[in-house]
């Protein structure tokens, strides 16, 4: 069991730097325009967080210990391609899924 104080401790300095991230951005600079080169970076941002997050889950899937699983890279391929071509978000997710869904019933 963790000491309550390194707990609480732990949760305070978490809280607080959040904060400041959160207080840099949107209380010291909030209501002055950005430079034209940050809101160049900031637009890649979902670019960049998206596949981060979304990789693990098609290469390394936690429903199969982690094993690569076909229909998992298969709706990964599938949601890229669609999203690559058509360039609409819905589609390709709706693609993906229905992939991904189609490919587990059909090989287990």
């Amino acid at each position: 069991m963790i000491d309550p104080i390194a707990l609480w401790t732990v949760i305070i300095l978490l809280g607080a730097g959040s904060f400041a991230m959160r207080f840099f951005f949107l209380g010291l600079i909030g209501d002055r325009p950005l430079p034209p080169w940050i809101l160049r970076h900031l637009r890649y941002t979902a670019v960049a967080v998206l596949p981060g997050l979304v990789a693990p889950l098609a290469i390394w899937p936690e429903a199969t210990g982690g094993d690569v699983d076909a229909p998992r890279l298969a709706a990964a391929v599938v949601t890229l391609g669609i999203g690559l071509l058509t360039r609409n978000v819905v589609l390709s997710i709706c693609l993906g899924a229905a992939t991904l869904y189609g490919g587990l019933y059909l090989l287990g």
